[in-house]
């Protein structure tokens, strides 16, 4: 770390009222979730040679080299692991576990099904997070689950709802840190609904009953994801920003923001010192929206540096359960998976980096010229020095040299699944 390109890096930023060392030992103390979708397409493994159908999710592309089995998707995972510096979590959805050749319905997985993912967790010395998987599923193709007004489709979603959260808690006594359990539905219609407060009244009333038993916080967290529309339910969704964050509130659960949720020209940054005055935690996925809500590989962007910002500024950076989700075919999986999680790794460190105390007295003494000069003189620190160091720090590979990383991985693993 002690190069000499880093030693001037740590003296200009000490120049500013900046340690850099601090910054960097503080962001290896952050963990992000990284999601299991995206080296597959978000198939699952219910059933041999499992596809994507329906429910609000699309990934585009077909190149090659994708996950065809769990062997395969743990050989990958520690691949991006090793190309993404800083402490990792595992974020798994409830269609990846490991059923044999058996077919098991979502109403009917055990812990049993995952115990293999946390043997491999606790080699790799890291936690999970979960997510119910309430999408490609024949009770799913009505575009409702735990909102329907069919009781037996309600009925089995919510059973499966029950059965997510007690694998979470399992899995996090199994591994000694809490597993956040993420909800999320695509419930919703494709043009005008009449009944808006009857479809949300009864997806009240399901997360009650899914919410009626408790698990200790130590085991597992819950979290209930918001969205603003998606593919078959652009006029209309039950589960919505307003209903979520009033469920929140009134239940005492997580609130998970996704970046892709929202209108493309939304500020999500904005929501959060909302959101954390009045919450001590968050679940935060990122991803990249472009134009509707897809969910594109993340990228050091304006919006994603934002997030970062306010979770440093708001000083609930170590409260957040931060986790990156996306999904492209269209390119190289494992390239994809390593530069989303690289990127967010970089913008929290470009956040921890801000002058934030000589900014807050430069803003609270009128010298408004002063604060937005130095703002964008941060621009052109030299922050890639210290972002050379972190990477090192962890023995992970620099922008240029995962390139290569990616290539060679490439070209001896993934090409010999074609």
């Amino acid at each position: 770390m002690a190069t000499k390109s880093y030693e001037m890096a740590r003296q200009a930023y000490k120049n500013i009222g900046v340690d850099t060392d601090m910054a960097i030992a503080r962001l290896a103390n952050i963990p992000i979730s990284i999601h299991c979708w995206q080296g597959d397409d978000v198939g699952g493994f219910e059933r041999p040679s499992a596809t994507l159908s329906g429910g609000g999710i699309q990934v585009t592309g077909n190149y090659p080299g994708k996950a065809r089995s769990l062997a395969e998707l743990r050989q990958d995972l520690e691949k991006v692991y090793a190309l993404v510096p800083g402490p990792h979590r595992l974020n798994l959805h409830a269609s990846y576990g490991e059923f044999g050749d058996t077919f098991v319905d979502r109403d009917a997985i055990e812990v049993k099904h995952f115990a293999g993912w946390v043997e491999w967790a606790k080699e790799l010395g890291i936690g999970i997070d979960f997510n119910g998987t309430f999408f490609s599923h024949p009770m799913a193709d009505s575009g409702y689950t735990l909102s329907s007004k069919d009781p037996k489709v309600r009925a089995f979603w919510i059973e499966h709802a029950k059965r997510c959260r007690a694998i979470s808690a399992w899995i996090g006594e199994q591994l000694g840190t809490p597993c956040v359990l993420n909800t999320w539905i695509p419930d919703g219609a494709k043009d005008l609904t009449v009944d808006k407060i009857g479809y949300r009244r009864i997806l009240k009333d399901s997360l009650d009953d899914i919410f009626s038993i408790s698990y200790p916080s130590e085991h597992m967290r819950d979290a209930v994801e918001t969205k603003l529309f998606g593919i078959g339910s652009e006029a209309f969704v039950v589960g919505s920003h307003e209903f979520y964050m009033n469920y929140a509130a009134h239940s005492g659960k997580m609130l998970c923001v996704d970046m892709g949720h929202f209108h493309v020209e939304e500020d999500v940054s904005d929501k959060l010192s909302s959101i954390l005055l009045f919450q001590d935690e968050i679940l935060l996925h990122v991803s990249r929206p472009l134009h509707w809500d897809s969910d594109h590989v993340v990228l050091f962007t304006d919006k994603v540096r934002q997030v970062a910002l306010e979770l440093v500024r708001s000083g609930k950076l170590e409260q957040a359960h931060i986790g990156v989700d996306y999904f492209d075919a269209s390119i190289n999986r494992i390239g994809a998976w390593a530069t989303g999680a690289r990127s967010l790794r970089k913008a929290l460190l470009f956040a921890l980096l801000e002058p934030h105390e000589t900014l807050l007295h430069m803003e609270s003494t009128g010298k408004g010229y002063a604060k937005m000069g130095l703002m964008e003189a941060l621009h052109t620190m030299p922050f890639g020095a210290v972002w050379e160091a972190y990477c090192e720090r962890f023995s992970a590979p620099d922008d240029l040299a995962i390139i290569e990383e990616v290539a060679s991985y490439e070209n001896e693993v993934l090409k010999e699944r074609i």
